[in-house]
């Protein structure tokens, strides 16, 4: 790094270090509570809310301002909530008898990992993203999660270390090398977790919302290849700092012999049962610009 960025970046992570410090001295339900106040009231009044304003028009045309107005507080208050519980990841379990997170429709999970194959969690960036990573650990399912690596180093250290000690041990960044290593851990029988809601220049265009977007086609192209389980995994916040993952049934399509026009089919089909988890709202979906026009996100980077 350059002396400047060292300056910035250092001065960023401290910041971010000091606001984690506080969150964890506080608890994580007085933490998350805190993250949402200032997710409502800091995080709102920001330039980026024009667009998440501006794409929710354009997903939802009937939808009146007051309706639109609501989902970005909303919007809001949970993405401050999840910032606050990244200093709580401990306490993310999906065991005991104070489980925060709820997982429905184990049975499918248990079908899958009965076919003796490599299992593709994919999901969006819903309510604390993050939780599927660790409930998914501690049923017993391990492997690699595909991350874009946060710009701050110290942060992104930080955080990494957070996902590596309570969720998949292996980080695996984006591009040749990350997709190299994905089919080797499928092809292994492991399990492989990614959000698919992000933005890319590449792909394949496919409808979103009514408009064509840029798609990766990789986890469908390793799902048919491979012969991978591709799970859709959705999350809500319920109340505070607690969840509800939903595991839905295996996303497939039939073999046509064109491998080309069954990834289009099968990536279609992915984007289509995200767009109905987005307009369900049910997780105060995010809106800001990226990966799909108008995106369904949870993070800015």
């Amino acid at each position: 790094m350059k002396p400047l960025e060292k300056i910035r970046y250092g001065a960023e992570a401290a910041a971010f270090f000091a606001f984690m410090g506080l969150f964890r001295i506080l608890g994580v339900d007085r933490a998350s509570a805190l993250g949402g106040f200032i997710g409502r009231n800091i995080f709102y009044r920001t330039v980026i809310t024009k667009r998440a304003r501006s794409n929710l028009r354009a997903a939802f045309p009937d939808m009146n301002d007051d309706a639109i107005e609501a989902i970005i507080v909303e919007m809001w208050d949970n993405l401050g909530r999840t910032v606050a519980e990244y200093a709580h990841h401990d306490k993310m379990t999906a065991k005991g008898p104070d489980a925060r997170i709820e997982v429905v429709n184990l049975d499918i999970l248990e079908r899958a990992h009965a076919k003796g194959k490599g299992i593709e969690f994919v999901s969006g960036h819903f309510a604390n993203w993050e939780t599927m990573l660790h409930a998914a650990r501690q049923y017993g399912y391990d492997g690699g999660y595909v991350y874009r690596p946060v710009n701050n180093p110290y942060i992104d250290r930080y955080m990494v270390r957070q996902r590596t000690s309570y969720g998949p041990r292996e980080p695996i960044s984006k591009g040749a090398q990350g997709t190299r290593r994905i089919f080797t851990l499928l092809r292994s029988a492991k399990a492989i977790f990614i959000l698919v809601d992000q933005k890319t220049n590449e792909g394949l265009p496919v409808p979103f919302f009514g408009r064509d977007a840029m798609t990766t086609p990789a986890p469908s192209a390793l799902a048919l290849k491979l012969g991978a389980v591709m799970l859709l995994v959705t999350n809500e916040r319920m109340e505070g700092a607690r969840f509800r993952m939903t595991i839905h049934e295996p996303l497939t399509v039939e073999p046509s012999g064109d491998h080309d026009r069954d990834v289009m089919a099968l990536t279609t089909k992915l984007n289509a049962s995200l767009e109905a988890v987005c307009a369900a709202r049910s997780s105060a979906v995010m809106f800001f610009g990226g990966p799909y026009p108008p995106v369904c996100r949870r993070y800015v980077s």
